[in-house]
């Protein structure tokens, strides 16, 4: 059963929850709390504009905190409900979306591509054949590192970048090589419509968003402008954050880059992702998205986390680390003046994510920092 988080003075904290149940405290209480003052710290330090975090355990939040405001210089304050992009992190649902419907029977990853997107073609027409809807997912169909993301950047129509590929010769055969897309992973939504019946956004709305009272949840420019709590945009200059305005472009591509959420909304997906509400995310559909693929060596050269991962893979919409010998499924997310960044862990059932409505990378330090405290707290608790 799905328990909402405990909520109090804009902090979320298991303790009170605890005490009132009279269960036995979390072992990874002291982790949240120091995480609460890093966080702050180094968002302060950094002079990020706002952002939020929540760390989930099992079916309750263990800390959920905000900071600062919505835009650098307002009055407003950065809430629990207030909206961000999530950027990359929109794949992780769209991961989900679809192995919920080949769990159905009504997709199926071996399927080609071109199945559902008969326009679609590689220079050499057979190896655009060989694309199976698991290589899109999987980012797995051996076309070179995102593909055309500069023809979205250049808010080129979707048709025309889609032509475009007709251009293209893969760098090898699909399930071999690791190739980061936003454009070809976007084409799962063509297979998800044409076999549901329902436009992406409408099915996620069902599947996912309402069924976990994800309440500000959405897809979409129009969806995101139309919210009044929400974090504007800041970039990086050299005299500082400057905002900026919500760039449409990448909102072309909803199941790569389009989902809005609030961080009370993405401690509902965390705890779905544990396994705390198999109704709506089922065990297999979680076993399915995070089942290794392709291996991405790429990874494991990323400053601040590259002295703790040992492996590295892509799964179907999550990545899937080997930290210090222990799984961790993740995700980041970067688009113009937001990043993100959503993690958990299978064996200590533990999760956090973040969202920032400015472009830093003290994001990675924090959440490398953090695993490696929680994995820390987990062998002290087994000694």
């Amino acid at each position: 059963m799905y328990l909402k988080p405990f909520l109090l003075f804009g902090t979320v904290t298991i303790a009170s929850v605890c005490s009132q149940a009279n269960a036995k405290q979390s072992d990874y209480i002291t982790v949240a709390d120091q995480f609460k003052q890093h966080f702050h710290q180094q968002l302060k330090q950094s002079k990020v504009p706002g952002g939020a975090f929540v760390i989930v355990e099992g079916n309750e939040v263990l800390s959920l905190s905000t900071f600062g405001k919505r835009k650098k210089g307002g009055k407003l304050n950065v809430n629990q409900d207030t909206v961000f992009r999530l950027a990359s992190v929109s794949k992780t649902f769209a991961g989900s979306l679809a192995s919920m419907l080949v769990n159905e029977r009504k997709l199926s990853w071996q399927q080609p591509i071109v199945k559902y997107l008969p326009e679609f073609t590689l220079a050499n027409k057979a190896n655009a054949e060989e694309i199976t809807l698991a290589h899109v997912i999987g980012q797995s169909t051996g076309l070179m590192p995102n593909s055309y993301d500069n023809l979205i950047n250049a808010n080129v129509k979707m048709d025309k970048i889609i032509n475009k590929f007709s251009e293209l010769t893969p760098m090898c055969s699909p399930g071999v090589c690791y190739g980061y897309q936003n454009v070809a992973f976007s084409f799962i939504e063509t297979a998800i419509e044409q076999q549901s019946g329902m436009a992406y956004e409408d099915l996620l709305q069902q599947k996912i968003f309402s069924p976990l009272d994800m309440n500000t949840a959405t897809v979409g420019y129009d969806a995101f402008m139309a919210r009044e709590n929400r974090a504007e945009p800041h970039v990086k200059t050299k005299s500082g954050f400057r905002k900026v305005t919500v760039k449409p472009n990448y909102y072309k591509l909803p199941s790569a880059a389009g989902v809005n959420a609030s961080i009370n909304d993405i401690s509902k997906w965390l705890i779905a992702n544990l396994g705390e509400n198999p109704g709506v995310i089922s065990n297999s559909v979680i076993k399915d998205v995070t089942t290794p693929g392709v291996r991405t060596t790429k990874e494991l050269r990323r400053r601040d986390w590259r002295a703790h991962l040992d492996n590295a893979h892509y799964g179907k919409g999550w990545r899937v680390y080997e930290f210090e010998g222990r799984p961790l499924i993740y995700h980041a997310g970067w688009v113009a003046g937001y990043v993100a960044e959503i993690s958990y862990s299978p064996e200590l059932n533990i999760g956090m994510a973040m969202l920032l409505n400015g472009e830093s990378r003290v994001i990675a330090k924090l959440s490398s920092t953090f695993w490696k405290n929680a994995f820390e707290q987990a062998n002290k608790n087994k000694s």
